[in-house]
């Protein structure tokens, strides 16, 4: 498993839409150009181009074609390879893997209270955030986990997060047994791993951060 990140500049913003946004496909272009606010674009675009260069770099491949599953989660058109994007503030990162998975990135903002998702949460789980010494962080440890694993699921939207609880790292959902794994990308997030192959509890991920081109 590889994981690539980076994080958006206002500075760089035009000069990185003019490099990488003509060589994606008129549908990527669109996607990427719907937005108004500067950092949704730039988060569109890097997340693209993190995964382009993971693909051709680490996997020696250069026709990068993505297809839209039912459940409206991207996939690798031809390609035994899996992906998934995450973005949180100013970070984006894209993981890429052999099986299956989902990765959530979660900004630790201090001005958000855990109370106003507790209807997004099992009692059990609010009682866990409650009774710990930092409730913030077992908030966003909570929270950032259940989101890792939806995106390996694949459910999106259609999944809520009280229908499962997360419990020593390992869930299941629609009796299939999903592990999360904490991986370090920054101190400033929260960031984890999810995937229904117990492979990735023993994976350690080689990640790579850039700071200028990628491509």
């Amino acid at each position: 498993m590889i994981i690539l990140y980076t994080f958006i500049s206002e500075e760089k913003h035009q000069s990185l839409i003019d490099r990488y946004v003509p060589l994606f496909s008129e549908d990527s272009k669109r996607d990427i150009l719907k937005y108004r606010r500067w950092q949704d674009a730039q988060l569109s675009l890097l997340g693209k181009v993190l995964l382009q260069y993971g693909l051709r770099t680490f996997y020696n491949i250069t026709d990068v074609e993505t297809g839209i599953l039912p459940n409206k989660k991207p996939y690798l058109i031809g390609q035994n390879l899996h992906f998934n994007i995450s973005h949180s503030k100013d970070l984006v990162a894209c993981a890429i893997a052999e099986y299956p998975l989902g990765i959530d990135l979660e900004f630790n903002d201090p001005e958000v209270s855990y109370f106003d998702f507790t209807s997004q949460m099992t009692s059990n789980e609010i009682r866990e955030i409650y009774d710990s010494e930092d409730r913030a962080k077992a908030f966003f440890t909570c929270w950032t986990r259940k989101e890792a694993v939806i995106k390996a699921h694949g459910a999106g939207m259609m999944l809520s997060l009280d229908s499962f609880e997360v419990i020593h790292d390992e869930c299941i959902i629609d009796e299939e047994k999903f592990f999360i794994k904490k991986i370090f990308i920054h101190e400033n997030y929260h960031s984890y791993i999810a995937s229904s192959d117990p492979e990735i509890k023993n994976t350690i991920p080689l990640f790579k951060h850039f700071e200028d081109n990628i491509l």
